[in-house]
């Protein structure tokens, strides 16, 4: 398997780019469509205001055969109500005649502020001058179309076999995926059964985009999705599942470093837990505190802050503090005595771009890893300003 930043093209996809207006002038449309049938998968949010889109969406996944994902950004048509769900059944009927697909073959997510419907008036105008005829595909431009506040598009690409798996994600608030405002899709010329693309996709989800926390928040859109349409034959099953967590593994990572007001990646790795579900919920707790996340942006060496993140998890009765052990690095914090010299270096460690925090809890032999970012000021005024 290679990985790749130039975005090689899987074959038999084509995108849809451009400006509904429903912001600014930038690109707030975004669509990906195969010329052929796919096996799909996919997962959704369970955040109880699960918007429209992610309810369409779970409908459609039972009803049809998607074969395109259609993205709205800049607003996410959340807790709008029954014109909310009229308007995101309006939005896949227009594409879908333009693409001469039935609705229920196109997945559809939004992104942006809630509370607002779609100005179905500009969508219809826009919607209604689309070409699918003579699209071409640019991954790229699709990466740029469904951002809100990210600063950069996040994309990946990996070839396994002869075929090509693509990725593209947004998110950088909001994230604290539970699926079964982020997003992430895959398409693939691989040929796999639909059974088999899901147990690898929920497998691989479950390990990198569900271990994945930039605030705690988990959106009301969040959507998860693979599209393979075959064209490239079949590729062995081990080296397609380990291509697609590696590029999974690298949106992850690229979302923690982009997160809102962010300046570092945290990584917590804990390890000697009952089970992987203990592991991941330290490992949550430590990368979730706003005082370990403040900690960390300001470099100081205040490591109490993640044994009393541990000890949040109050129903592991299980966790003895006499059996943890923590440490930054390869640096041991805990249970020893720092001398200033160790503080200070603790301290340089933490001023790195990716600081790395491990944990032994001494109860068992599962682990567990957790990405995040640290937390700033700039979280703040981002959005304390967001709607405005």
């Amino acid at each position: 398997m290679d990985l790749y930043d130039n975005m090689p093209q899987p074959l038999g996809f084509k995108t849809l780019v451009g400006s509904i207006g429903i912001k600014d002038g930038s690109d707030d449309f975004a669509c990906v469509f195969s010329t052929e049938p796919c096996s799909v998968s996919a997962m959704f949010s369970q955040n109880l205001f699960a918007g429209p889109s992610v309810k369409l969406s779970r409908q459609h996944m039972v009803q049809g055969q998607p074969r395109a994902v259609v993205v709205v950004a800049k607003n996410a048509n959340v807790a709008t109500g029954r014109e909310g769900r009229a308007n995101a059944v309006e939005l896949t009927q227009r594409v879908s005649a333009k693409l001469h697909f039935a609705p229920h073959d196109i997945l559809v997510a939004s992104t942006g502020i809630i509370g607002r419907p779609y100005p179905m008036d500009k969508v219809r105008v826009f919607v209604d001058g689309l070409e699918p005829e003579t699209a071409d595909c640019s991954f790229p431009a699709i990466a740029r179309a469904i951002m809100t506040t990210d600063t950069v598009p996040k994309h990946v690409a990996a070839r396994v076999g002869g075929a090509t798996i693509v990725g593209i994600a947004k998110g950088v608030g909001m994230i604290e995926p539970n699926m079964a405002t982020m997003l992430a899709f895959f398409f693939t010329d691989a040929a796999l059964a639909q059974p088999v693309l899901h147990r690898i996709f929920r497998k691989v989800i479950d390990a990198t985009f569900n271990c994945l926390s930039i605030d705690s928040d988990t959106s009301t859109s969040d959507t998860a999705a693979i599209f393979a349409n075959g064209l490239a034959g079949a590729v062995p099953e081990d080296e397609f599942e380990n291509a697609l967590h590696e590029l999974a593994l690298a949106l992850v990572k690229k979302i923690a470093r982009d997160g809102e007001g962010a300046t570092k990646l945290l990584e917590v790795g804990v390890k000697g837990a009952r089970d992987n579900a203990q592991a991941r919920r330290v490992a949550k707790a430590i990368v979730n505190s706003p005082l370990v996340k403040t900690a960390i942006h300001g470099a100081d060496p205040n490591w109490g802050r993640v044994a009393m993140a541990i000890g949040k998890c109050e129903q592991d009765i299980d966790i003895e503090p006499e059996r943890v052990r923590i440490g930054f690095g390869d640096l041991q914090v805990y249970p020893v005595q720092l001398a200033a010299r160790e503080l200070e270096r603790l301290s340089d460690m933490m001023r790195a771009e990716h600081v790395r925090i491990a944990v032994d809890l001494g109860c068992g032999g599962e682990e567990a890893t957790v990405w995040g970012c640290d937390l700033s000021a700039e979280y703040v005024s981002i959005n304390a300003d967001y709607s405005t």
